[in-house]
């Protein structure tokens, strides 16, 4: 465990201090640096600082790129984030870095070009640092390695950030920069978010540059899409993306600056489909997120999930899937230099298990597709505008629950048990943010989801910001001093 001055553990560590970033969320920085009150490279320098002091105690950077960041901070840069500093996570190309996806597999080579996300991002003016890290090839809820130190919670060190956008959370979280990259396959932007008090928001399939390999699926399960601290940062970066990039076959979302007076109908469902209730700490976290809703004026009504055993079934034979297509063509899908010897423990383990019974594709395939129909009949069958549910089924595990070296049927059972809220919402393709409503008795941030039909991102925002104004977030800087 990292160690503090007088060799005590450092259960919480953060970097927000009286420098050019200061407590500005990524909208006031980069009006800041609009006015001329700071530099682009004041911001830049700041955060690089403040990298080299939370990064020993949090293992969440794995490239960096600081020179090259300091000197596109020093050209001219547009958009509506212009100046602001960010990371990109690490199984996303950005040209002249490689991209590891947190496997010993894949070889140190960089990339020849940004992936159509990277350019996206850097339209909206955010200035990449480097690169974030993430479990190997995002399978886990947890960002931790066979080989490998995991990567911290800033909120305690001896638990974990979350996965599969787990570095990217702990940079956000920490205050090294109040945004970051991230996507989400099965939960991993909203997953992590929940774990470090975090907004993250997994968009409608579709509204961003989509990942190159995952649009190639039969069931585009991946969203791309950033953590931050507030709704707002989330909401503008949306639009500036939006602005480079109009999602095909969506409504725009445009530019939401705050709550709308419109009553909602809202869903409230409190268990997931696995055999294990939602721990008592996270239920409770959700009821009251639901009084609140309530005396705000929505209509909060109890309702089923809109699936059953099949879906859960379904998913994990899909998740395990990839898992064998990277194993066993790693050098087709990845990169020619692919070494399937090197993946870590739960890579074989998922692959060896989609090998016992690959025979049930098809209708695996056919399971997740027919979702997208099941929700939009469920919405319509309780005229239900939203749903409210736990973003993930207990509190935030300490690291080691959720390791890759753990014996594979009682890690991967953990896994499921504790995922088991997020991953709908992948294979239909429905926009769903998780938002820091919720404390422990520790002090740990509890998330909670929100969910909306296709397309409906505007809807979940103006709620967001209603919540937010209602509650505000749990704020790491009022807990304990800065690192120095």
């Amino acid at each position: 465990m990292p160690q503090g001055r007088q060799g005590q553990p450092l259960r919480q560590v953060h970097a927000f201090g009286d420098d050019a970033l200061g407590e500005l969320d990524a909208v006031a920085l980069a009006a800041a640096i609009r006015r001329g009150d700071i530099s682009a490279v004041d911001a830049a320098q700041a955060a690089v600082d403040r990298a080299a002091c939370v990064e020993p105690h949090l293992d969440a950077i794995v490239v960096d790129d600081v020179e090259r960041g300091l000197r596109l901070a020093a050209g001219p840069l547009t958009g509506r984030l212009a100046g602001v500093p960010t990371y990109v996570k690490d199984n996303t190309d950005v040209a002249g870095l490689a991209t590891r996806q947190g496997s010993r597999a894949l070889p140190d080579v960089p990339a020849a070009a940004d992936a159509p996300f990277t350019t996206q991002l850097r339209a909206t003016g955010l200035v990449p640092l480097g690169k974030s890290s993430l479990p190997e090839f995002g399978w886990s809820a947890s960002t931790e390695f066979d080989q490998w130190d995991p990567t911290r919670n800033p909120w305690d060190t001896a638990f974990s950030s979350g996965a599969s956008s787990g570095g990217a959370a702990a940079l956000v979280a920490s205050g090294v920069v109040p945004i970051a990259h991230a996507n989400d396959g099965g939960g991993s932007i909203r997953i992590p978010a929940a774990a470090c008090g975090l907004v993250g928001l997994k968009p409608t399939r579709g509204r961003l540059a989509p990942d190159v390999h995952a649009a190639q699926l039969p069931v585009d399960v991946v969203c791309n899409g950033v953590l931050t601290r507030t709704v707002r940062d989330t909401a503008h970066f949306l639009a500036a993306a939006e602005a480079h990039r109009t999602a095909p076959g969506l409504p725009a979302v445009g530019l939401v600056e705050g709550p709308s007076t419109r009553r909602l109908r809202v869903g409230l469902v409190l268990d997931s489909l696995t055999d294990t209730p939602t721990d008592a700490e996270t239920r409770a976290a959700v009821l009251a997120t639901a009084e609140l809703l309530t005396s705000l004026g929505h209509d909060v009504v109890e309702v089923p999930l809109p699936a059953d055993d099949t879906f859960v079934d379904a998913f994990t034979h899909y998740w395990a899937m990839l898992a064998f297509s990277t194993q066993h063509f790693g050098r087709r899908v990845m990169h020619p230099q692919f070494d399937k010897t090197a993946t870590d423990p739960l890579t074989r383990f998922l692959a060896a298990r989609f090998a016992r019974s690959f025979w049930r594709l098809p209708r695996t395939v056919r399971t997740l597709r027919r979702s997208e129909h099941v929700v939009r009949a469920h919405f319509a069958q309780h005229r239900l505008d939203a749903a409210l549910s736990p973003t993930v089924a207990h509190t935030t595990p300490r690291l080691g629950h959720l390791s890759p070296n753990q014996p594979f049927p009682e890690m991967f059972e953990r896994l499921v048990r504790y995922a088991a809220f997020t991953p709908l919402n992948n294979a239909t393709g429905t926009p769903a943010v998780s938002l820091p409503l919720g404390r422990t008795g520790d002090g740990l941030p509890i998330g909670v989801q929100l969910q909306a039909l296709h397309g409906q991102e505007r809807l979940l925002l103006e709620l967001s910001y209603e919540l937010e104004a209602a509650r505000p977030f749990p704020r790491i800087q009022d807990g304990v001093a800065p690192l120095t």
